[in-house]
């Protein structure tokens, strides 16, 4: 997880991720110099519960404080997780068993979308719909359908998408699309296993850009993409 002064739903997650993560997991947050509580209520979390581990993050913004978090982890599976959504119970248990069913290498489940209100009324019941989500190298460089806080994938992906190039527009297309080229097995499971929280303070956006901004986000992100894979064999 990577967080920034996210104290208003962060005791709320964080105990929706513990309630899935079993004994050995580890929750790998880091923190990138909030000023509110947050940090006070992740210590507060570490404290009572040897699972939680808080590191300090870089200072670079989102994407590299997604990163950091990245390279801190130990496990062999990589969950990643956004600061002020919901777990859903069975999250952890149901995706493992799509690891262990396709032999997948990355594995990104559908979404609830709530705002932000005390009713957490439902805005759309599936963000796959919503995005038209599938694999694919070209499709998801056209139109992004990966969501990082429902994605998992296998710490060997790690070497590959880090470091994240600061000039792309997220981590989660970064991510997905490098596995779309070289194991071609990303795993979409549509079931809704999370609810996604919109907010004025979301990092993320759901409106599209003006043409200039995405025909210079496409060119920037493949230019990054190919610079990356002439350093990799393909399988």
């Amino acid at each position: 997880m990577a967080s920034y002064n996210g104290e208003q739903y962060l005791a709320k997650q964080v105990d929706s991720i513990l309630q899935n993560l079993r004994e050995g997991d580890e929750l790998v947050v880091s923190d990138d110099g909030s000023t509110d509580r947050t940090l006070a209520i992740l210590h507060d979390y570490q404290t009572r519960d040897q699972r939680v581990c808080v590191v300090a993050g870089p200072g670079q913004g989102v994407k590299q404080n997604i990163g950091n978090a990245i390279s801190q982890c130990g496990g062999e599976y990589i969950f990643l997780a956004d600061q002020d959504d919901v777990w859903l119970p069975g999250k952890v248990e149901r995706i493992m068993r799509v690891f262990e069913e396709t032999g997948a290498h990355l594995v990104i489940h559908d979404a609830r979308v709530i705002c932000a209100s005390e009713r957490e009324e439902e805005l759309m019941p599936s963000f796959f719909a919503f995005r038209n989500a599938g694999p694919g190298v070209g499709k998801n460089i056209w139109k992004n359908g990966y969501i990082g806080c429902c994605m998992a994938f296998r710490a060997d992906l790690r070497e590959l998408a880090l470091p994240i190039p600061d000039d792309i527009e997220m981590h989660d297309q970064w991510i997905g699309v490098l596995n779309d080229w070289r194991y071609q097995d990303t795993a979409f499971l549509r079931e809704p296993l999370l609810l996604y929280r919109r907010h004025g303070g979301n990092q993320s956006q759901m409106r599209h850009y003006g043409i200039a901004k995405m025909v210079r986000n496409r060119a920037v992100f493949c230019l990054r993409f190919l610079q990356r894979i002439r350093k990799f064999p393909k399988f």
